[in-house]
């Protein structure tokens, strides 16, 4: 199944995490790119540019050569409006940015590779 790389996941790859990394490079091989969003290429670069990481920086321009980076759509944008609206009905609001990346992994019909499970969990917000 295609997975979506939240920024966390991403993080951990750039910082050299070894099961991260291990995970990450089997996926890679299966599927000949890893994929993330364009959001957690807002989140990272700006990460890398607040902490002038020169080095990591250029390891995730090379990094991006090798992704396919997923644009947000009228559908994935919908998706993620619907989920933003019923965490706040239910009194559980979290960032805008990590709904946008669940609306991307949803309308991609994709799984979503994250440590971030107080954010995102199993749940159908198609209804």
């Amino acid at each position: 199944m295609l997975t979506l790389l939240d920024t966390d996941t991403l993080s951990l790859h750039l910082k050299g995490h070894p099961r991260v990394m291990a995970n990450v490079q089997r996926y890679a091989q299966a599927y000949g790119v890893i994929h993330f969003s364009l959001i957690t290429y807002y989140e990272v670069l700006n990460g890398l540019l607040a902490k002038d990481a020169r080095q990591q920086l250029g390891r995730f321009q090379n990094l991006v050569l090798d992704s396919r980076l997923l644009p947000l759509t009228p559908e994935s944008t919908r998706l993620s409006a619907q989920i933003s609206a019923d965490l706040c009905k239910a009194g559980q609001p979290i960032e805008h940015t990590d709904v946008l990346i669940a609306g991307v992994a949803m309308a991609g019909q994709m799984q979503l590779a994250t440590n971030n499970t107080a954010h995102f969990y199993l749940r159908d917000c198609h209804s």
